[in-house]
């Protein structure tokens, strides 16, 4: 059971996920790293950029996750692009897998943080945008700062 007093410390996020997919659920899920690895994301060197979570042989990874290689690991770095893991329950793999081979959805990471002493990735099951949604999304945006910049006018 975790505890409602750990602490939650943010270490990136997806900027883009949101204005390119409508975020349909949200999961937690542990990575499986190296120690170089860990250590290059606690120092917050961490690029979501182009990741998606793949599913083969019943196990879930994510492919794409740029990881720094931390300086002061010598010899015993690590790939900064390798698949990586996800550590996550069996029903909850076959689940979304499931449902990204009919319904033609993706799986991508919206942020990795520390909890505790473990680094947890929230991953979430998405459908694309087209090009007139972001739009409208964007004037949707924007008539509601001047909205709000007329309103603070009147104050």
């Amino acid at each position: 059971m975790s505890n409602p007093h750990e602490k939650i410390k943010l270490i990136a996020t997806n900027k883009k996920a949101y204005r390119f997919y409508d975020i349909l659920e949200k999961k937690e899920a542990g990575i499986q790293l190296t120690g170089s690895e860990i250590k290059s994301i606690r120092a917050g060197k961490v690029n979501f950029k182009d990741s998606y979570v793949r599913f083969k042989n019943g196990e879930a990874y994510i492919v794409g996750l740029h990881i720094s290689p931390y300086e002061k690991a010598a010899h015993f770095g690590h790939d900064p692009e390798r698949m990586r893991k996800l550590l996550l329950h069996k029903r909850e793999i076959l689940s979304w897998q499931g449902k990204v081979q009919q319904k033609g959805l993706t799986v991508i990471p919206l942020r990795m943080y520390l909890k505790g002493p473990w680094a947890k990735l929230e991953i979430a099951l998405c459908r694309g945008k087209n090009i007139r949604d972001r739009r409208e999304e964007l004037k949707r945006k924007a008539l509601k700062m001047d909205i709000a910049r007329q309103m603070s006018k009147y104050k």
